[in-house]
């Protein structure tokens, strides 16, 4: 029986094509689960993580729809490409995201990520892809 890969070796594998049994959500899903806590990543840098560029509104999409995938996607550390906590409104309740931040000490003041280019992980750098 063959070893299993762990998540940053199954991204390196995964093409933007993908494989028969991964769709372009569980790609997202992926690279959404290995942002550390205390950061925070963009729907776009996520997509070029993917070799996707022009598919930030399908990683939008993506989160969305995470809240009930298990395991856990941390989609609260997911903002727009200003640091900008736009996916809020898909979080049980407006001010949910905000606090999930602020509990790994990310600073959010109106809806912003302060600091959000310290903050900011980048996919395609931290994972090597």
């Amino acid at each position: 029986m063959a070893p299993k890969k762990t998540s940053s070796e199954k991204l390196k594998s995964i093409k933007p094509s993908g494989k028969k049994d991964e769709s372009f959500f569980e790609m997202v899903f992926e690279v959404a689960r290995q942002i550390p806590k205390g950061r925070v990543t963009s729907y776009g840098a996520i997509a070029a993580a993917l070799g996707t560029k022009t598919s930030a509104r399908m990683v939008g999409w993506a989160m969305n729809g995470s809240h009930l995938v298990r395991p856990k996607i941390p989609a609260h550390r997911v903002v727009n490409r200003n640091g900008i906590l736009s996916g809020k409104m898909h979080f049980d309740y407006p001010e949910q995201m905000q606090e999930l931040l602020e509990k790994e000490g990310v600073k959010v003041i109106d809806d912003k990520v302060v600091d959000f280019e310290k903050r900011f992980w980048d996919p395609v750098e931290e994972l090597g892809i």
